[in-house]
């Protein structure tokens, strides 16, 4: 890729500045007035030094060939006190600058923070079947929490350089017309660097995501506590070491090389500013010597030219700076960019307070995106309201996916999911998702209090302890509870200390009891006592019929002890429905249910 096209490319990404200033602005925009009110005077004052150092220097000259006493010094020590006072000024308001960026970088960390969160939380599950998903989440977070205050770090450092810059230049012209075009030509080299070197990077980065994300999972396989005991028991630890080193030795020389490249390139751009600053500073001195030109005049050109080619670098790496973050600012902005694909109808319907038919699955087909074939197929079911439905059949029957759609955390490829005759796509999502409470296999563990494990079942719900109680009563959890140190208050988990972990099926009585919490007329249960034994079981079994009153529940089960609870059993097996009924209609029909229970009873005996 030549310069053009390199110029080209940063073209494109121009628009992204703005996205990122705009959010800068949005988030502080008192701050942000003020560093560029700052920004401003601190690209002027080292003009005024420059010009001040020209006025010492030829007091002094003048002083000392005039043989005057010492009060001829004190116009020059005036001058001096000025030079030093503007030295302070522009310490001074550095560290103002500092302590200024301090502030915005977090606010506007804490912001992009939010944003992204806002983002992921509002995106639909198949989402996170996508690979590519994963990646541009990786380096939306990754890069997103810094990349904006640091290009506006970057703007402003250019914006200030480049006030400076101007008003050296408007020093040399007068000695020059061809010294500001000098300065200019000696860094162009320097811009071809940074350009291309800030290009590779982001390149290299895109092309190695994975490979990042993948060193981050063997790393988080060795450290984490849900991996540590198979990891010891399987002596897997040092396969992952391995695994870990070679990806990062891999990730690392590939960084070093280009390192490497960029480093022989700039050593080049600094030989040939070099010869540049040799030549018109050796035009310079042959003026003075010629008599065309004081020695304060030389001090100032020297001191101009100079600054002007650091200032000329420090722009070059600003614009290099912006580059770089304009590209991974894409990323974040393309994430930020993504829409739902399940949405609320233009005209929605009021969904029922309580069902009063049912909820039916109509000629439905479904697929994951990374699935090549269909989990369901034309699939048919009506569940009735107000009664006790269990869902049973082999791992891979469509059970836990009937559960997704009927949550609409996915939209089915074709057929629809039905509430009492209506679609519910019909409904808003919030709407479908208040009418269900839902205790999925694999629960989350919320490290919170016990009373805020249940309450965040339905947070919208007024606080009340007495509903606490109720839920932990229901799902069989009050005398777990009355055992904690704290009770309702006892911080749980292993993330924080002072904190009381809980076995499997403890959790998941808890997990129950924020279902139960939620006081919605559809109840959904994925494997409620898979964590259980036999006589915790049987227990909540019995308190789960009362619960269930008056309300339609679906309860996805394993264990035909607990599905011959159910007023009606559905038998799946890949995508369909081969059998239904009462426990006793199935068994006395003798088929694949009848066979699953004898051989389940005989390895419980």
């Amino acid at each position: 890729m030549n310069l053009t096209d390199k110029l080209n490319n940063f073209r494109i990404q121009l628009p992204y500045l703005g996205k990122a200033f705009g959010l800068i602005w949005k988030t502080t925009p008192g701050w942000t007035s003020l560093w560029m009110l700052l920004l401003l005077v601190q690209g002027l004052l080292p003009v005024a030094l420059v010009y001040l150092t020209k006025a010492i220097v030829d007091g002094l000259v003048d002083v000392v060939g005039s043989g005057g006493g010492w009060l001829s010094f004190k116009p020059l020590l005036v001058l001096v006190a000025f030079f030093v006072a503007i030295q302070v000024t522009i310490a001074v308001m550095k560290s103002v600058l500092g302590v200024l960026r301090t502030v915005q970088s977090q606010l506007v960390q804490d912001r992009i923070s939010t944003i992204i969160q806002e983002k992921s939380v509002v995106l639909d599950l198949v989402f996170y079947e996508s690979a590519e998903y994963f990646d541009k989440l990786h380096r939306a977070r990754s890069d997103a929490a810094y990349r904006p205050i640091e290009l506006v770090e970057s703007l402003g450092t250019m914006v200030q350089n480049g006030i400076t810059l101007a008003a050296m230049a408007l020093v040399l012209v007068p000695y020059s017309v061809w010294a500001p075009v000098a300065l200019v030509i000696s860094t162009l080299p320097a811009l071809f660097v940074v350009l291309d070197h800030r290009l590779r990077q982001y390149q290299w980065r895109i092309k190695n995501t994975e490979n990042e994300r993948r060193a981050l999972y063997y790393d988080w396989l060795l450290t984490s506590r849900e991996n540590a005991a198979e990891i010891r028991i399987f002596e897997i630890g040092n396969y992952f070491r391995s695994a870990f080193y070679h990806l990062r030795e891999m990730l690392r020389n590939e960084r070093v090389k280009l390192q490497k490249a960029q480093a022989a390139a700039e050593l080049g751009s600094a030989f040939f500013a070099l010869l540049v600053t040799g030549v018109v500073m050796g035009l310079m001195v042959w003026r003075a010597i010629a008599g065309a030109a004081t020695m304060g005049d030389l001090a100032l050109f020297y001191q101009a030219f100079n600054q002007g080619q650091r200032l000329m670098r420090s722009l070059l790496e600003n614009v290099g700076q912006i580059y770089s973050n304009s590209l991974f600012l894409a990323d974040f902005f393309e994430f930020l960019e993504l829409e739902p694909l399940i949405r609320d109808p233009e005209e929605p319907e009021a969904p029922p307070p309580v069902l009063a038919k049912g909820i039916s699955f109509h000629d439905v087909s479904f697929q994951y995106p990374s699935c090549a074939e269909f989990v369901l197929r034309n699939f048919h079911l009506d569940i009735e309201a107000g009664r006790v439905t269990a869902i049973v059949g082999a791992n891979g029957a469509g059970k836990s996916t009937l559960v997704k759609l009927l949550c609409r955390l996915y939209d089915p490829q074709s057929g629809a999911v039905i509430f009492d005759d209506v679609n519910i796509r019909q409904y808003n999502v919030h709407d479908v998702r208040r009418m269900v409470t839902v205790l999925f296999q694999d629960s989350v563990r919320f490290n919170t209090t016990v009373a805020e494990n249940i309450k965040l079942g339905d947070i919208s719900r007024p606080e009340k302890e007495e509903d606490v109680v109720s839920a932990a009563l229901a799902s069989g959890a009050d005398k777990l509870i009355a055992g904690l140190p704290e009770g309702y208050f006892t911080q749980l988990g292993r993330w924080f200390k002072a904190s009381r972990d809980l076995s499997g099926g403890e959790w998941q009585r808890l997990a129950l009891a924020r279902a139960f919490f939620r006081q919605a007329p559809i109840i959904i249960l994925d494997e409620p006592t898979s964590s259980m034994d036999s006589w915790s079981e049987m227990d909540w079994l019995k308190r789960f019929r009362q619960l269930a009153e008056g309300r339609t529940a679906v309860i996805i089960a394993h264990r035909f002890t607990t599905a011959m609870q159910a007023d009606i059993i559905i038998v799946m097996d890949r995508g369909m429905i081969i059998e239904s009924g009462a426990h006793d209609e199935l068994i006395q029909l003798d088929g694949r249910y009848a066979a699953s229970w004898r051989e389940q009873m005989r390895e419980n005996v």
